[in-house]
């Protein structure tokens, strides 16, 4: 048996908020590894939380390709 469909909304809640952000989080950057490791990808992968702090991910350096500060 599966599990029951739920209803994709925001948590009111703050620390709820929090834990499942940072939860997501990781998990979403796991995936972007394993993508880039296991289909030879290049990934890129930008997360600004809601208190504007930056979270960031790239399977390869992207000064290689003039992006970024000189």
């Amino acid at each position: 048996m599966g599990r029951g469909k739920i209803v994709i909304r925001r948590i009111d809640n703050s620390t709820s908020r929090q834990v499942t952000f940072s939860k997501r989080r990781s998990g979403l950057l796991k995936k972007a590894r394993e993508l880039s490791i296991l289909c030879d990808a290049e990934v890129g992968l930008i997360i600004f939380s809601s208190t504007g702090k930056l979270y960031d991910y790239a399977s390869t350096s992207m000064h290689d390709y003039g992006v970024g500060s000189v």
